[in-house]
């Protein structure tokens, strides 16, 4: 108690000596107060967003370890890429669309940032670069969906308009006070809805107008594509658990109190423990199911777990957080041979952990959140599904007949690293 007295007191004449020395009145607890406040907020946001930036590297091993050799270096190029143009798009229109008020999307214009103000309680730049990574994590939902067929260049014209526009719209419903927020009281404290299943909505429109892998479903068979390092996948996963805490724990959105500090800390071992149980029924599971344990199932059972506990991981006890994440984690695990009964090829598994978690950790919020309601979850879940797929659907069918979205069955039997690169992550591998 005392080295915090002594630090308290030190700081409290520090803050006084400004005043002593000019002579003006000592500064009041409610301003130092403020201050504290905007320096702790501003951090949070600071570093939560440069957590959920790294998570651009998660998604990155995570894609190359899960595509085969001869599409590796695609998969890197793909990640660094969208996660620029993401940035540029999110200050170019879709900051302000998303947050400058407005029922259904915001205004259309350039993000300006505002100058220094402690009524504010965080530094705007903060902010737009906590809000712009979120942004950039929903497209890294789609890159691993449709890897090893489809082109760059297509791709990236969709990122521009998912990221500038698609997204930014979905999250103004509720984060920028739009119609789901005031309307149906709709609630995804960190993104199961308005970001993941908006990243699986537009994988899943992409997959199905794309079309599988060539030798993927032959004669009514599936035939397993065995991907090319599951050390780059875990590596992956671990990274992005990591990263989930910057993601759910900042989005607590203030640290200049207690109970805000406090609530920050809960979030993390809510986040923790429900990707623990999501690992540990994928084990059980796929030991119990196929007679030998699967490593992308349990790797995406990390993932299923952290996406069902982010539309609230606050409210639960650590007891329903570990269910939360167990049971996005069986479903998921249930949902991937149904993609391939309906020949829908994921090569990384997103739709199964990003669309169909998301949508049950959304729908589940009002089990331990008393302030939403089952209908209003459903809405918001109905009508970001309706809107993504709607829209990606057409913009995909766009690009298909026009520039054309898929490489030639010869370039995607060498390999797009060879095709599209001309640099291969595996040189020696490059026909494999």
């Amino acid at each position: 108690m005392r080295k915090y007295a002594k630090i308290l007191g030190g700081a409290a004449v520090l803050a006084a000596l400004p005043a002593l020395a000019w002579g003006q009145d000592a500064p009041t607890l409610e301003s130092l107060a403020a201050n504290d406040a905007f320096v702790f907020n501003t951090l949070l946001f600071l570093i939560g967003g440069f957590l959920v930036m790294w998570m651009a590297a998660g998604f990155a091993m995570l894609e190359a370890g899960f595509v085969r050799t001869k599409n590796v270096s695609m998969q890197c190029l793909k990640n660094i890429t969208l996660y620029s143009v993401a940035g540029l798009m999110f200050w170019v229109v879709g900051y302000n669309l998303m947050y400058g008020g407005g029922t259904f999307f915001g205004t259309f214009s350039l993000m300006e940032f505002a100058a220094e103000d402690v009524d504010t309680g965080y530094s705007s730049y903060s902010d737009w670069f906590f809000q712009m990574v979120f942004c950039a994590t929903t497209a890294s939902i789609v890159s691993g969906t449709v890897a090893e067929r489809i082109k760059f260049w297509p791709f990236v014209i969709f990122v521009v308009l998912l990221t500038g526009f698609i997204y930014p719209i979905v999250g103004s419903w509720e984060w920028g006070g739009g119609y789901l927020d005031s309307q149906w009281g709709f609630s995804d404290f960190a993104g199961s809805t308005l970001v993941h299943s908006t990243g699986g909505w537009a994988a899943l429109m992409g997959a199905i107008i794309l079309g599988a892998r060539s030798g993927k479903y032959v004669n009514g068979n599936v035939h397993p594509i065995p991907g090319s390092n599951m050390t780059l996948a875990t590596l992956g996963v671990f990274i992005l658990w990591l990263g989930w805490f910057g993601f759910n724990g900042a989005s607590q959105l203030a640290m200049g109190t207690i109970t805000d500090a406090d609530s920050i800390a809960k979030v993390f071992v809510n986040t923790n423990m429900a990707a623990v149980a999501g690992v540990l029924v994928a084990v059980i599971y796929t030991q119990l199911r196929y007679g030998k344990i699967d490593l992308t199932l349990a790797l995406n059972g990390a993932l299923a777990g952290l996406v069902a506990i982010t539309a609230e991981p606050l409210t639960p006890s650590v007891p329903m957080a570990l269910l939360i994440g167990g049971i996005g984690s069986l479903l998921a695990c249930l949902a991937v041979p149904l993609l391939d009964k309906l020949k829908i090829d994921d090569v990384v598994g997103a739709i199964p952990v990003h669309l169909v978690a998301g949508i049950f950790g959304t729908l589940i919020v009002p089990l331990t959140n008393a302030d939403a309601t089952f209908i209003g979850q459903l809405v918001g879940v109905v009508m970001v599904g309706a809107f993504v797929s709607l829209v990606s659907a057409v913009i995909w069918f766009a690009l298909k007949l026009t520039i054309g979205i898929r490489v030639s069955e010869e370039d995607e039997y060498v390999g797009l690293d060879q095709a599209e690169i001309g640099v291969p992550s595996y040189p020696e591998f490059v026909n494999g």
